[in-house]
């Protein structure tokens, strides 16, 4: 097969790239920019693009298939060819599915939690020597390539995104895979830019679980009012399968986790993660697998890169990184580290720097959004602002949206003077962002 990547360079696109390289396809690709660690992969691999930008030489009779990042323009001069030649031009979902078609597909779907719930799930399964395809939205600690592709494999795990699924093609990724077990973690406003209402996203996943093929699985948070009411819609067509917040003890090494009367010791902390175990647990169950197989396999497992990841500690200090940036991802995990940690004082920075995140209409959405820490941080930069052609925020904007109980900064360097004007002996620093806040080295913390 020979395969032609219109915008290799992207996170997802590049994964997928080496995924079909391995399996023996002829990868070619071009992009206008790739950056690490894209392009030190692709050259690890061999297909990387001897020249940056775009070329139509790539595109002839020859290719089985054109796949089309969500990063390339509708004016692509490579997909202008393309569609001269007639040539077969997918979404990288689309291409997913392709790929899968023969196989049981599963879906993790959300607005909080996939990355978390697919890790914990590949945890499992990698420890009770359960072999399966699978693809994930974000690297993982002992992954070389978040895509794998084979023929032998009879189950692939995929990361259900919401997000669109090319410039051609409108739809959100998840409702191209047509699953056979299907989670929903829970759903809350996000992608602004694309579902301008609350009532429009909340569709998404009505469609989501209408492609789920017949007589499969839905796991879904009974927590979430809108998921239980998403799901109840699809009693009788499919098995609804609940799970909420199980009974759990905090410990100093993390969690005990008790199930019919047994006590699970765990390294994961916090009730928004005990609830995604318990989602991965009934996936899982739906493969085969029995709770207290699943709960014993992952008693070592620390959590997915970047998602509640600590970075350091010592005696006096202990600091956290996290991916969270929506409102419900920032009260889950600032209520999470609280309860871990009661004895310490929780410092909290996030960093607003999706395009959601920056609207001036949403900020709302976050009031008291950090309300368990005990000293709070927002920073913002009004050039990202600025570049994603948004209508201007004020520090006095997000002070008021977040309920005026947090700091808001547009310097990187105030951000590490508060840090340091907050420190003593028996702190916890908790870093959230899906940035760096325009330069902060974490390690150095």
């Amino acid at each position: 097969m020979k395969v032609h990547f219109i915008a290799i360079g992207g996170s997802a696109m590049h994964n997928l790239a080496i995924a079909l390289s391995r399996k023996g396809f002829l990868v070619t690709g071009s992009d206008d920019e790739i950056f690490e660690p894209s392009k030190g992969r692709l050259k690890k691999e061999g297909i990387l693009p001897e020249q940056i930008g775009w070329n139509t030489d790539f595109i002839h009779a020859d290719l089985d298939a054109v796949i089309l990042g969500m990063h390339a323009r509708e004016d692509n001069p490579e997909l202008a060819k393309a569609k001269e030649l007639g040539l077969e031009i997918f979404s990288y979902p689309e291409y997913i599915y392709e790929q899968s078609k023969n196989k049981k597909r599963v879906v993790i779907g959300g607005s909080h939690g996939k990355t978390t719930i697919t890790s914990m799930i590949l945890h499992a399964l990698q420890v009770l020597d359960f072999p399966v395809d699978y693809m994930v939205g974000a690297q993982l600690e002992g992954y070389d390539c978040m895509v794998k592709l084979t023929e032998e494999n009879d189950v692939i795990i995929l990361e259900g995104d919401e997000y669109l699924s090319s410039p051609l093609d409108r739809r959100p990724k998840f409702h191209l895979y047509k699953p056979h077990v299907a989670l929903i973690s829970g759903i809350a406003w996000d992608h602004i830019n694309v579902f301008p209402t609350y009532d429009n996203y909340v569709e998404q996943f009505n469609i989501f679980c209408n492609v789920i093929e017949d007589e499969g699985v839905l796991v879904y948070n009974e927590e979430d009012f809108d998921t239980k009411t998403v799901a109840s819609k699809q009693a009788g067509r499919l098995k609804t399968v609940p799970y909420s917040t199980p009974r759990y003890e905090v410990n100093t090494e993390g969690t005990s986790y008790f199930y019919e009367n047994n006590k699970f010791p765990l390294k994961i902390f916090g009730a928004h993660n005990l609830q995604n175990l318990c989602g991965a647990m009934n996936v899982v169950e739906a493969l085969g697998i029995s709770p207290t197989e699943f709960l014993n396999a992952m008693k070592d497992f620390t959590g997915a890169g970047k998602r509640l990841e600590k970075i350091r500690e010592s005696a006096d200090r202990i600091v956290y990184k996290d991916f969270a940036h929506s409102p419900s991802k920032l009260k889950a995990t600032t209520s999470a580290v609280k309860e871990q940690y009661p004895d310490r004082k929780l410092v909290a920075c996030m960093e607003l720097h999706t395009f959601s995140s920056l609207k001036k209409d949403f900020l709302p959405q976050y009031k008291d959004a950090m309300k368990m820490a005990d000293k709070a941080l927002v920073y913002f930069s009004p050039k990202v602002v600025e570049h994603k052609k948004l209508d201007p925020i004020s520090k006095d904007d997000v002070f008021d949206a977040f309920g005026k109980n947090v700091v808001v900064e547009t310097e990187t360097q105030k951000v590490l003077d508060f840090i340091e004007n907050e420190s003593n002996e028996a702190m916890v620093l908790l870093m959230m962002s899906s940035g760096n806040f325009d330069g902060v080295d974490y390690n150095s913390l």
